[in-house]
């Protein structure tokens, strides 16, 4: 069973939180009743092994999507997610970076009584998945980024191989140039490959589905991402410490290879597994082989 509720943090905002964990996990903490509950189907034996949270991607409700339940039931992992300022409940955070998300995880972590956990992130996910590994060392204990975007630079062409960067290249001028681009802004079908359109037909329709659902509730935590990922992050990526797992899809047309290449030769921990004939979603399909890869990790430690 999912629980979901909403963790009110030092300034007044709150999160949407949703977990796997056993009832009245983080009892006593400083919570909010959140939106109702969806089913999962039984809760798994966690056995203390691995707790993992999720950082979606944009744009999501963070909600938790049925092929991530399945893979961590099947594992024993607890999963949790949470929406970003301005997506599915969650408060907005004004010119938030992607360091923010480090503080927000921190509180809910302070709130379930969580002491260790790993963090996955896809897409726009993964920069929020490494800020927390940057800057919870104490907290995280490895991390595995999915066609994650890699920092602005100029040391190689940062929008080379995006099929359609016209977000990301509006958001480098501001948070009023990003949102006057999304008043015309028209999804362009050709950033998704043959195998990205058959996972979301299949295994992933989950994904677009939360995706439509994220959309229509107005373009505030997209532009607030874009810009973001655009703009400083607010952290070195190179501090991460923890083992990083980069996977990605040779053919991704929304986060180029490139971006991986260049994550992994600023983490110093990392390991890249290419998927040459993945596109955005389909990469996806290594999340069961990634979640191994974590609970090897934890066997480790």
């Amino acid at each position: 069973m999912t629980t979901a509720k909403d963790v009110g943090l030092a300034d007044g905002r709150v999160l949407r939180v949703y977990d796997t964990g056993p009832a009245g996990s983080g009892a006593g903490a400083d919570t909010r009743s959140g939106g109702g509950a969806g089913s999962s189907g039984s809760a798994p034996d966690h056995n203390g092994a691995l707790t993992l949270l999720w950082h979606h991607g944009s744009p999501q409700t963070g909600a938790l999507l049925a092929p991530l339940l399945s893979a961590t039931a099947e594992r024993g992992i607890r999963l949790l997610s949470y929406a970003r300022p301005s997506y599915g409940g969650s408060s907005p955070n004004p010119r938030r970076n992607v360091a923010s998300a480090a503080a927000d995880v921190a509180q809910i972590a302070d709130a379930l009584e969580l002491a260790r956990f790993a963090v996955m992130g896809a897409s726009g996910g993964g920069p929020h998945a490494l800020a927390c590994a940057a800057l919870l060392p104490d907290r995280v204990t490895a991390a595995v980024c999915l066609a994650g975007i890699a920092p602005f630079t100029t040391e190689f062409d940062w929008f080379g191989g995006m099929a359609a960067p016209g977000g990301l290249r509006s958001a480098m001028n501001g948070q009023a140039a990003r949102a006057l681009y999304a008043e015309t802004d028209v999804f362009d079908r050709n950033v998704f490959t043959a195998a990205d359109w058959a996972a979301l037909g299949g295994a992933w329709s989950s994904l677009g589905d939360d995706s439509v659902r994220a959309g229509a509730a107005g373009p505030d935590g997209l532009i607030d991402d874009d810009v973001a990922f655009a703009m400083p992050w607010g952290f070195d990526v190179a501090r991460v410490a923890a083992p990083v797992l980069l996977v990605q899809g040779g053919e991704d047309r929304v986060v180029p290879a490139s971006h991986a290449d260049s994550l992994l030769h600023a983490i110093g921990s990392s390991e890249l597994w290419l998927r040459p004939h993945d596109g955005h979603i389909s990469v996806l399909e290594a999340v069961p082989v990634a979640l191994d890869w974590l609970l090897g990790i934890a066997g480790r430690r």
